[in-house]
């Protein structure tokens, strides 16, 4: 057992709970726009939500730097000679906002850090997938050859698949916004708001799963 087998471990971790966790977010969120049930219920629904989402989010974070790390070892990311450890920092910088804003996440505060959390994604999204397509063409941060360029379209589909994820937290962050307002006393307009987040969520959802299922086998079966 040496460094990259550990890494490999936990990159292979960070996968399961990304994938399991949008699954139990996805089918929790049925209870949550479900009329039929009391409000409360649908809060311990919501709640329940939140909590298994908060290891899918973590999974998210935790990816990158762990490709970038196993990359490095491999001698795809030269450029990271040196810089391992301030790469981690940053990484565990934003993890630990992700992690405020869970905590706080049915406070107005929570709300303002999931919001800063959401801008951090404005910026890293972009800039994930230019080292994606980059490295196709020997451009950016990857050095990758012909036989090696899975681990390029690795990073370009995990990517896409942030940006649908983005998606999908905007949804979420609207629950609680909504929330408030049914808190208040029945309100149609905001119940057709939730059904319409369902429905929405729903096809994303479906192309979510095929997409990190995808970034699994490219990273299992290297095919090319």
């Amino acid at each position: 057992m040496n460094e990259i087998d550990i890494l490999r471990w936990l990159h292979i971790l960070a996968m399961v709970y990304w994938l399991g966790g949008e699954w139990g977010v996805f089918q929790s969120s049925y209870f949550v726009v479900n009329r039929k049930l009391g409000l409360d219920e649908r809060r311990r629904h919501m709640e329940t939500a939140y909590r298994i989402d908060i290891l899918a989010r973590t999974g998210i974070i935790l990816l990158m730097p762990l490709g970038l790390h196993m990359g490095h070892l491999y001698g795809f990311v030269p450029v990271l000679d040196g810089y391992i450890g301030l790469m981690w920092i940053g990484f565990a910088l934003w993890l630990s906002l992700t992690w405020a804003a869970f905590f706080t996440r049915e406070t107005d505060l929570g709300i303002q850090l999931t919001k800063i959390d959401e801008g951090v994604r404005y910026a890293y999204i972009p800039a994930v997938l230019l080292i994606g397509i980059g490295g196709f063409f020997s451009l950016g941060i990857y050095e990758v050859d012909a036989g090696n360029y899975w681990f390029t379209a690795k990073t370009t589909i995990y990517g896409s698949m942030l940006v649908i994820g983005l998606l999908l937290r905007f949804i979420m962050r609207e629950w609680t916004t909504l929330f408030r307002v049914l808190d208040a006393g029945p309100n149609e307009q905001a119940e057709a708001r939730l059904d319409w987040s369902i429905s929405r969520a729903r096809w994303l959802a479906y192309v979510y799963w095929i997409g990190i299922a995808s970034t699994a086998f490219i990273g299992a079966v290297k095919p090319f």
